[in-house]
């Protein structure tokens, strides 16, 4: 009996490496090529423009003053949607887009607020993914009240962008207990002064009140800050001070505040982490005021698009040929999107234009140019000619190439790109390249890196749908996601002679557009017998689908309309006397231009990596903007091979994962098992509908009010609370996202993995005698019952606190590094610490609290995830004492 347990939706894939193929460059100070994209939902309003124009001029001389005079913004590109009306002054964009901005202008799916913020997915140092402000927050001046002026917060929020530090505000933990009867809100520096109070009714407050069992002011309570103040610390907590104009350093760094800044990067000041910048590093003060900011407007184009096809006699083998008809039929059948322009280019020693660009205005175009895909395979291969058989496809039709993309599939075996770089240099082009197979060009990564693209790898192995996963991928970049195509299965089995390749594929209501099923078999010229049922009990046999059954193998059925949501079980059994491989690919669109679905990106720490350093994987899965938190993300890791490794990635807020419940799962991979390009395709499911949708985190700080000169209490509007239930959201889901690894450097097979075989625990009552050198000098616990276990599992550890000073608000910190069975260590984690709190008069030694140490650790020793919690009897007498987590 078939169970359906998961919802089953494929989103169509978005590669995204490292920082997003961000184009800003630093030279002499200024960050040049900084891109601000405008997402084509926003309406067209030219106070938006004039708002941004306004907020980087304002920015630059306040990056300028509080990086004491060493950086400054020189240069910034605004692109410009499609949907807005073109003008003289807009020049057309090349390798810009909305996808690969810096900084984002759209508005959030759900309306909770305009709180700026950066996503964030790196530790301490590490740069993020993107800034967003929505576009009321750049023509609603009742905001800055909220926040301060926009070039305040646009430093604010590069600061996590380019430099990886992290707020020193905190929202779950806002006041913390610095000694005896000492309750301090959660800030840096500490010489920011305010007031504690409680908002009642009508504008009015109170004095906070002080709960007993936490003796930490009650939940609700603010702190109010004096609207003069004479701290110049610290934009990472309160840049709308008109008095801040520094970032905490390392002589007033608040290192007791429970906050995102102490927790991540090992209590050093946020100026501390951005001198030890890579942009720090290069640069030098300034003798002289910068001049201001330089502003381009570039206007997106029409999707330009030529499919540059291998033909040469290599891709004739292992069914290379075939499976490229398949993929690139469905690329053209439903991935690229309406209005796009595509042309069809094949090479081997030489290139050969198929089909010049064609508008697709309906299936007609999409069918036409289906017909122009190459049959045949010999020859050498010789990418460039490839390469400049497509610019004569472009200039055909257009008197500019800035910003057409060229999708590159080779098996490119010593195919030399040398000859046609320059000329790819000055076209500003965009390529993707697909390497298929094992021996493909290493140089098609650096092509695609030059030129902005997006890389991808197919193995040889039958059996696996990467070729297809790899087209899917290659989505428009203008930010609309209603307009692109998702993936609702993505399956290939070998199936024996009689048997069948079964399953569920389940449409959710926020999807059902353009619905198309891809059927495919790899050798037998007999039909596979097809049966799909829809919720409504109609049947879709044979008779119903597009069969090719020449050389393609081929089946194709789309549903008109909207398809019907629920579920679609499906049966394909090969009716060849042989073992054969026979594939389904599902795809749909967003059934709303308004709800988008659940989607998932893809990205890497590093996507050149040297064996034995582990690399991180990371799955970003939302709808809209909302994080999809408690799902279940699985990474499968194939290797030129072609053996799939499996890891399932957590966002828990332990080893490579940073936040907990940010909606990016994370995880360490280092089993590396052949030296070569590596695939990786991540899946998330939702089960029994436990997922659900949370706010985003890293904003900037919503300031409660201030306390005017006369003493006066001025409020601001309470804090807007996000109602998930205003919106329609998918109901259960499976997501999945594909990217390429370039080969480790060092020989893989020589190599030792490295695994923990104990740990090393250490506790002080100062954090930085846990860092760096010092740890070692620092009191050790007994951890000789503690065993290591596998990478990623939770692991307890409890201690009891015997020889601790017994003073009320003593602080305790731990950090705990691993070592293997040659005494090689790994790096420390980061500092947890605990305020051991008394309600009353202090215990006695029978009643001693237990510490408990929950550990999560990657493989290669390196402990890099620490959280403390309280173990405490409640008892009838007063004499009750707790250890509080930070």
């Amino acid at each position: 009996k078939m169970e359906q347990k998961w919802w089953d939706l494929f989103v169509a894939l978005l590669l995204l490496l490292d920082v997003k193929g961000s184009l800003v460059k630093l030279h002499n100070g200024g960050y040049e090529d900084v891109v601000i994209g405008i997402h084509p939902k926003i309406a067209e309003n030219a106070k938006i423009i004039n708002s941004i124009k306004d907020m980087l001029k304002e920015a630059s001389s306040y990056l300028f003053l509080a990086s004491q005079q060493r950086f400054y913004f020189r240069t910034v590109k605004i692109v410009i949607p499609l949907t807005w009306a073109s003008k003289p002054e807009y020049k057309r964009s090349s390798r810009e887009s909305y996808v690969n901005a810096d900084i984002i202008v759209a508005e959030p799916f759900v309306k909770y607020g305009d709180e700026p913020y950066t996503s964030q997915y790196g530790g301490c140092g590490k740069k993020g993914r993107y800034i967003h402000f929505t576009s009321n927050f750049l023509i609603n001046d009742s905001l800055v009240n909220i926040y301060g002026s926009r070039g305040r917060i646009l430093v604010h929020e590069w600061a996590h962008l380019r430099w990886g530090v992290f707020e020193e505000y905190s929202y779950d933990a806002p006041f913390y207990s610095s000694g005896i009867n000492k309750i301090e809100a959660t800030r840096c520096s500490a010489s920011i002064n305010g007031q504690y109070r409680f908002a009642t009714t009508g504008g009015r407050t109170r004095r906070c009140r002080i709960e007993r069992h936490t003796e930490l002011y009650e939940p609700g309570c603010l702190f109010i800050p004096y609207k003069k103040q004479t701290s110049l610390a610290s934009i990472m907590f309160m840049q709308s001070l008109s008095s801040v104009s520094q970032f905490c350093d390392k002589s007033n760094h608040n290192f007791m505040a429970p906050n995102m800044q102490n927790k991540m990067c090992s209590y050093k000041s946020t100026w501390e982490v951005i001198s030890g910048s890579a942009d720090f590093a290069s640069s030098r003060p300034l003798g002289a005021p910068p001049p201001d900011p330089i502003i381009h407007l570039m206007k997106t184009r029409e999707r330009i698009v030529c499919l540059v096809l291998d033909a040469s006699a290599q891709m004739g083998k292992d069914n290379r040929l075939n499976r490229l008809i398949q993929a690139a039929k469905l690329f053209l059948l439903h991935i690229i999107e309406k209005g796009s322009w595509v042309g069809i280019v094949t090479f081997n020693s030489k290139g050969n234009i198929q089909a010049g660009l064609q508008k697709i205005f309906s299936d007609i175009e999409r069918q036409s140019l289906t017909s122009h895909l190459p049959t045949t395979a010999a020859g050498d291969c010789n990418i460039c000619e490839g390469v400049n058989a497509a610019f004569q496809v472009f200039s055909q039709k257009l008197t500019s190439t800035e910003g057409c993309e060229i999708v590159l599939l080779t098996n490119g075996e010593g195919s030399d790109l040398s000859p046609c770089l320059s000329k790819i240099q000055s076209q500003e082009i965009i390529i993707h390249t697909i390497a298929f197979g094992s021996k493909a060009s290493n140089e098609l990564e650096k092509l695609a890196d030059m030129t902005g693209g997006k890389t991808f790898y197919a193995t040889d192995s039958l059996d696996s749908n990467g070729l297809i996963d790899a087209f899917g991928g290659i989505s428009s970049g203008s930010g609309d996601a209603s307009q692109q195509s998702i993936q609702l299965e993505s399956k290939a089995e070998k199936i024996a002679p009689m048997k069948w390749l079964q399953g569920v594929v389940t449409i959710d209501k926020t999807v059902g557009k353009d619905t198309l099923f891809l059927i495919a078999w790899s050798s037998s010229t007999s039909t596979p017998e097809i049966s799909l049922t829809d919720p409504k009990e109609k049947k879709y046999l044979n008779k119903d689908f597009r069969i090719e059954n020449s050389n393609i193998r081929t089946a194709v059925l789309k549903i008109s309309g909207t398809a019907t949501t629920g579920n679609w079980p499906y049966s394909i059994k090969n009716t060849d006397s042989a073992d054969q491989v026979i594939s389904l690919t599902v795809t749909t669109r967003a059934a709303s231009a308004t709800v988008p679905p659940v989607t998932v990106k893809t990205y890497i720490s590093n996507s050149n990596n040297s064996f034995p350093n582990p690399m991180i994987i990371y799955a970003d899965v939302s709808q809209g903007f909302l994080p999809v938190i408690g799902a279940k993300v699985m990474a499968t890791v194939e290797s030129t091979s072609g053996k799939p490794v499996e890891l399932a990635l957590y966002d828990e807020g332990a080893g490579a994962d940073i936040i907990k419940h940010d909606g990016i799962y994370s995880r360490y991979f280092i089993a590396f098992s052949d030296n070569g390009r590596y695939s990786i395709k991540v899946s998330v499911h939702e089960h029994d509908k436990t997922s659900r949708r949370i706010r985003r985190q890293n904003q900037a700080m919503y300031v409660s009010g201030y306390v005017d000169s006369t003493g006066g209490i001025v409020l601001n509007p309470p804090r807007p609370v996000i109602n998930v239930t205003d919106a329609s959201f998918a109901s259960s889901f499976m997501v999945t996202s594909c990217l390429c690894l370039k080969k480790p450097n060092g020989n893989v097979s020589s190599l030792p993995c490295f695994s923990a075989d104990r740990y090393e625990i250490k506790m002080s009552g100062n954090p930085f005698d846990l860092i760096d050198v010092k740890f070692a000098s620092a009191t050790s616990l007994d951890t000789s019952a503690l065993k290591p276990e596998f990478s990623g599992v939770k692991q307890t550890f409890q201690y009891k606190p015997d020889e601790l000073t017994k003073e009320n608000g003593t602080l305790m910190y731990f950090a705990i590094r691993a070592i293997d069975e040659s005494d090689n260590v790994g790096e420390v984690s980061n500092i947890a610490r605990a305020t051991r709190l008394f309600r009353a008069a202090p215990p006695s030694t029978s009643t001693q609290p237990f510490v408990v140490i929950v550990l999560c650790f990657a493989v290669i020793g390196a402990v890099l995830g620490i959280a403390l919690y309280a173990l405490h009897k409640w008892k009838q007498s007063r004499r009750e004492s707790m250890v509080s987590m930070d």
